[in-house]
């Protein structure tokens, strides 16, 4: 947990200052926004021992309380993230929302249930496919992630020439994904295959304006995230301040549009722990 005498990080940018004031000031109309993979739990070499930094429940279970809401967004199945992340019945939590499969799932902590779409045909067709793809494309050590119904994840971290055997699969996994009418989302040594139409942006902007709130803070660590950056970016045009924080360097295209870069998911849990610290309580 962070230290009290730990002063918070200055963000670079002004628009960065501007929300981390607007946080500061009017807590109770802020939404704290999370990404969990690279975010909140370190990136590992197996995503199913993935699991959050050990400071990160507790920073945010003192800080849920103290304002409007906090929402984990990311491309794991919902509840996946709820069990990795160790959020199920967390002191202070009892508003947590986690929006999985980059919000076409939600999970709420006030009844505990996953509610969600059917799963999609072209990602069964695609993982029965996705075999005989890898061994055509000669991608030794890639391996497949299941992610139930609505996704299906390639990753190369494994294999002797990680980058190597990334790039080798851009483009066959691609057009397996065209086929079936899906798209592929890169991400840090893994290629995910999911269905179009939904992606952290829109679930960050549907959460906001469904919670009314004038501030959001965002923080996340790859590809993935830079819709959503392009969500904050899109509020504040319409006069709502905004944060964007950066877990890690890993990924130029994320840290050079933050407002804030961190070291990785230990930095950003004392970013919220410090946060907690210096807010009074928004609710009782």
């Amino acid at each position: 947990m962070g230290n009290p005498a730990h002063p918070l990080p200055t963000p670079s940018t002004q628009a960065g200052r501007e929300g981390l004031a607007a946080l500061l000031a009017r807590p109770a109309r802020a939404v704290v926004a999370l990404d969990f993979d690279g975010t909140l739990a370190e990136i590992v070499p197996d995503p199913e021992q993935s699991r959050a930094h050990p400071d990160v429940v507790p920073a945010l279970s003192a800080l849920a309380p103290r304002i409007a809401a906090v929402a984990v967004i990311t491309g794991r199945p919902a509840d996946t993230a709820v069990r990795y992340g160790g959020f199920a019945g967390a002191p202070g939590l009892d508003h947590l929302v986690v929006l999985g499969h980059y919000g076409a799932e939600r999970w709420d902590a006030v009844t505990a249930t996953v509610h969600a779409p059917a799963p999609d045909p072209g990602v069964e067709a695609v993982r029965a496919e996705l075999p005989a793809v890898l061994e055509e494309a000669g991608a030794g050590g890639a391996w497949i992630e299941e992610k139930g119904g609505r996704a299906v994840a390639v990753h190369t971290r494994r294999a002797a020439d990680p980058q190597a055997a990334f790039e080798a699969l851009r483009a066959p996994l691609a057009g397996l994904a065209a086929r079936h009418g899906l798209i592929v989302e890169p991400g840090r040594l893994v290629l995910e295959l999911r269905p179009p139409g939904m992606d952290k942006g829109v679930a960050l902007e549907e959460y906001v304006r469904t919670t009314g709130a004038e501030t959001v803070l965002y923080a996340g660590d790859d590809l993935g995230d830079l819709a959503a950056y392009a969500a904050v970016e899109k509020l504040r045009t319409e006069g709502v301040t905004g944060l964007l924080v950066c877990s890690g360097t890993e990924v130029p295209e994320l840290a050079e549009r933050a407002d804030l870069l961190l070291p990785g998911p230990a930095a950003v849990a004392d970013l919220l722990s410090v946060l907690a610290q210096q807010l009074t309580p928004a609710r009782p």
